[in-house]
C-alpha cells in the first residue's frame, strides 16, 4: 500500500443535480502514520421552536415507556421513533406572569431556553445566557462559526410587541448575554453569506482575500470602540460590552476561517433570496443547518418556525386565516382543527429534514446518529397560554448517549430545564444548574 502524508479533507462532498453528499469516514481522510484509534464522533445540537403553542390533546402520545403510540399530530415521526423520545409533564413556570400581567408570548419565547423571568420593558432587556450559547461558547474554538440563529418568519420587530415587552423576547430563543439577544435571520441567501462568504465562490483564495479585508476593518472598529468607551457613563459601557462581546465573535470567527481558509468546502450555489412560499423557505433553512454540519462550520443552530403571534397564514393547507388569532379558538372544533393541520404541517417538513440527516454519513454512523434535536414550544394550551404540559420531544442519537424509542412522563411542573441541562451533559458540555433547573433526568439514557 501506498502511503502519503497527505489525506484527503474530512469536508469533501460529492455534488450531483440537486444533491449534496458527504463521503462517510474513508482511510484516505486520516492522513497516513495516525494513531490507529478511531476519532470520537462529533455532537451537535439544534432546537427547532414552534409558535402559538398545540392542540395539546392532539399533540399528545398514548402510552408511556417503549409502549406507546404516537398521536395524529407527531404521526409523521413514526420512520424515526428509534431516535425518539417524546417527554410530557415539562413546564415554564418563569414564563407566568409573576405579577406582570399579560405578555405570556414573550415570556414564553422568551425564557424557552433561559429558564429565566424576563425583564417586561419594551427597552430595556434583562434575561441570562441560553442554553444553546452555553453549548456554543464551548464549542467555539473548534468551528468557524459558534451557532446559527434562523426563523421563517420575518425579522425586522422594532419596539414593544406583546403588552410592554420588547419584540426581542419573542423572535429570539438565542441569548449571547442577559442583555444581548443573538437576532434570527430569515433570509437563505444571508445566511449563506455568513456560511461561505459574500461572494458566490467558495474558492479558497476568495475566501482568504474577503477575510483579510474583513480583518483590516474590525481592526479599525476596535480602535474606535475603545477611545469612545473611556467617554462613557456605567449603562451606555454596559451596552458598549455587549457588542465588544459580539465583536470579538466575529475576530474569533474570522481568525478560525483563515485557519479553515485551506481547506475543501462544498461546492454550493448561493440562494437567490426568500422564497415566495412557506415550504420552500423551510425546506431551503432546513438544507443550510445539514450543510452547517455537514462542513462542521457550526455545531449549534436554533430555528423558529415563526415569532411568537406570528400571524401567518397557511393557504397551502386549507388554512387561509392568519395563525396567531385562529389559536383563540375557544374550542371551536373547526379552528381547533385547522390550529392541528397546521402543527402537523410543521412536523412533517421537520421529518423531511430528519430523513436527510440520516442519510448523511458522518463517520462510522449519520448525522442523526450524532445530532440532538429539541423540538418544542413555550405554550401549551394556545387558547389558554398555559406553560404547560409543554409539548417536547428530543431527537437523535447523541452519539451514543441517548436511548429513542420512549415516551417519557414527569410529574407536572417538572421544569423543562431539566431536560434542556440534561442535554448539555450529554453534549459533554459540563453544567450543574440552568434557570429554574432542579436536577437532571437519568432516564434519557436508560432502558
Amino acid at each position: 500500500m501506498f502511503l502519503t502524508k497527505k489525506a484527503i479533507s474530512r469536508r469533501t462532498i460529492l455534488r450531483g443535480a440537486g444533491t449534496a453528499v458527504a463521503l462517510p469516514l474513508l482511510d484516505a481522510m486520516i492522513p497516513a502514520f495516525a494513531p490507529a484509534a478511531t476519532t470520537a464522533p462529533v455532537k451537535r445540537f439544534g432546537v427547532v421552536y414552534h409558535p402559538n403553542g398545540v392542540i395539546y390533546d392532539k399533540w399528545l402520545p398514548s402510552g408511556s415507556g417503549t409502549n406507546y403510540e404516537l398521536s395524529p399530530t407527531l404521526k409523521a415521526l413514526e420512520p424515526f421513533k428509534d431516535k425518539l423520545i417524546v417527554i410530557t409533564g415539562l413546564f415554564s413556570d418563569q414564563a407566568e406572569p409573576l405579577g406582570d400581567g399579560g405578555g405570556d408570548h414573550s415570556r414564553a419565547c422568551g425564557s424557552y431556553l433561559t429558564g429565566v423571568h424576563v425583564k417586561k420593558s419594551d427597552s430595556i432587556l434583562e434575561n441570562a445566557v441560553s442554553m444553546d450559547q452555553i453549548a456554543a461558547k464551548a464549542f467555539e474554538r473548534e468551528t468557524q462559526l459558534s451557532s446559527l440563529q434562523m426563523t421563517a418568519d420575518e425579522n425586522s420587530l422594532l419596539g414593544s410587541c406583546d403588552l410592554g415587552y420588547s419584540c426581542a423576547y419573542s423572535s429570539t430563543v438565542s441569548w449571547l448575554t442577559p442583555t444581548l439577544p443573538l437576532m434570527a435571520e430569515n433570509n437563505p441567501r444571508v445566511l449563506f453569506e455568513r456560511m461561505f462568504g459574500s461572494s458566490d465562490s467558495t474558492d479558497a483564495r476568495v475566501r482568504a482575500a474577503r477575510l483579510k479585508q474583513d480583518r483590516s476593518l474590525l481592526d479599525s472598529v476596535n480602535d474606535r470602540v475603545s477611545q469612545l468607551q473611556r467617554k462613557l457613563g456605567t449603562a451606555d459601557n454596559r451596552k458598549m460590552n455587549d457588542y465588544l462581546a459580539a465583536l470579538r465573535d466575529v475576530e474569533r470567527r474570522i481568525q478560525k476561517a483563515e485557519e479553515q481558509s485551506s481547506k475543501e468546502l462544498p461546492d454550493v450555489h448561493q440562494p437567490a433570496g426568500i422564497p415566495d412560499n412557506f415550504v420552500d423557505q423551510v425546506r431551503l433553512l432546513y438544507d443550510l443547518q445539514l450543510l452547517a454540519y455537514q462542513s462542521d462550520l457550526t455545531r449549534v443552530i436554533t430555528f423558529l418556525y415563526g415569532r411568537e403571534q406570528t400571524g401567518r397564514p397557511y393557504p397551502q393547507i386549507g388554512v387561509p386565516e392568519p395563525h396567531h388569532p385562529l389559536t383563540h379558538h375557544q374550542n371551536d372544533p373547526v379552528k381547533m382543527e385547522k390550529c392541528t393541520r397546521i402543527q402537523r404541517h410543521h412536523i412533517e417538513l421537520f421529518a423531511e429534514y430528519l430523513e436527510k440527516l440520516r442519510n448523511t454519513p458522518d463517520g462510522d454512523g449519520s448525522l442523526l446518529d450524532h445530532v440532538i434535536l429539541l423540538f418544542g414550544s413555550g405554550i401549551s394550551n394556545s387558547d389558554r397560554h398555559t406553560h404547560g404540559p409543554l409539548p417536547t420531544f428530543v431527537v437523535g442519537g447523541g452519539a451514543g448517549t441517548l436511548k429513542g424509542g420512549r415516551h417519557l412522563i414527569y410529574p407536572e411542573h417538572t421544569p423543562l430545564t431539566n431536560l434542556q441541562l440534561t442535554l448539555l451533559n450529554k453534549l459533554g458540555v459540563p453544567a450543574e444548574k440552568l434557570g429554574d433547573s432542579t436536577g437532571q433526568f437519568k432516564e434519557l439514557s436508560e432502558l
